[in-house]
């Protein structure tokens, strides 16, 4: 039986969906017949600044259950939308005062954040007015690209090396965004994907540039265009990305990305192309593809809107009150201590 927060939360979908449908008619409309005219500035490049989000429900990698289909009908997204809406209602609800403790080994997500945290969207991806499974389009499974046996094999070094280090020695050991030094997952990018939350991103043009600052941990990307590569010294976070204009769109090329930034188990010569196209004043195109011959079979391409919003960017002080490191270290240390007291009794 339906609860009451899950029949509003399904009459507010289906009204937020009527209403996606009518202004994306309008939208499609003027992209198909060509006759949306790019806004320019002042250097007369397309103008593809704003405050952009790319937060949706749709998965990075499709599910098992869609096989090679990528473009849902308007049935299949609604559904998919319902039953988003449906686990938000139920993850909403109240906490239970009296549960118990998260369990070693087994915890999740919502142990640490609840739903009032999360901000993935309630909306299927459109992508030139096709409803999408999933954001990668190629290869056609939607899945990552199998790793080559290069690949494979320097990812499994690199996990033995860290339970040998010992994962959880000291802060260096420890992911990125843990230090607050990166984002979460691939939210700053290349290539630039959603998460649980802060997907929203602020471009800023001027003449020679493009600087896309992320929500998600104060990243900036800052894109140079028709420019040469840096030096070779110069290791950079999210890469080296050199950008040219074909037409209304920028094509963003980046390599040299930064050896402790990994992407899916990347390695140090994977380069990501990046299309950014303005098809409607609310909407940019953003395609990416990933080519690392020395981990993947295959490239990989995915397509997904940037949509243009009123929300004004959250600062990120990740860390400011933020004991989650030294909570993590000092968790070791006891977990330490009880084993060598066990040891020593045996």
């Amino acid at each position: 039986m339906k609860t009451k927060s899950n029949k509003l939360a399904r009459n507010h979908i289906s009204i937020s969906v009527l209403l996606i449908a009518v202004l994306c008619g309008f939208t499609i409309y003027a992209q198909n017949n060509g006759s949306y005219e790019v806004p320019r500035t002042v250097d007369g490049a397309p103008d593809l600044q704003g405050m952009w989000t790319n937060n949706t429900i749709t998965n990075l990698t499709r599910a098992e259950r869609f096989g090679n289909q990528l473009i849902l009908s308007e049935q299949e997204a609604y559904e998919l939308e319902l039953e988003v809406a449906d686990y938000n209602a139920g993850r909403d609800l109240p906490s239970d005062p009296n549960r118990g403790a998260p369990v070693k080994d087994r915890i999740e997500t919502a142990d640490s954040y609840n739903n009032f945290w999360m901000d993935t969207g309630t909306n299927v991806i459109q992508f030139n007015g096709e409803y999408r499974s999933s954001i990668i389009v190629d290869p056609v499974d939607g899945q990552l690209p199998a790793y080559t046996a290069e690949g494979q094999a320097r990812i499994e070094a690199a996990l033995e090396r860290r339970r040998s280090r010992g994962a959880y020695d000291g802060p260096e050991t420890r992911p990125l965004p843990e230090r607050c030094l990166m984002s979460f997952g691939s939210s700053s990018g290349p290539p630039m994907l959603p998460i649980l939350y802060n997907n929203h991103y602020q471009i800023v043009q001027s003449p020679g540039y493009v600087m896309i600052l992320v929500e998600m941990v104060h990243d900036a990307r800052i894109i140079r265009i028709d420019d040469d590569p840096l030096p070779e010294n110069m290791n950079r976070w999210m890469g080296d990305s050199v950008a040219h204009w074909e037409g209304d769109t920028l094509v963003v090329e980046t390599s040299r990305i930064n050896t402790l930034q990994s992407f899916r188990g990347s390695s140090e010569n994977m380069k990501v192309t990046e299309l950014f196209t303005r098809v409607a004043d609310e909407i940019i195109n953003y395609t990416f593809t990933v080519e690392d011959a020395d981990t993947f079979v295959q490239t990989m391409t995915g397509e997904m809107p940037l949509n243009l919003t009123d929300d004004k960017l959250y600062e990120y002080a990740c860390h400011e009150g933020n004991y989650s490191l030294s909570g993590v270290l000092a968790g070791a240390r006891l977990d330490e201590s009880i084993e060598n007291e066990d040891s020593q009794g045996n």
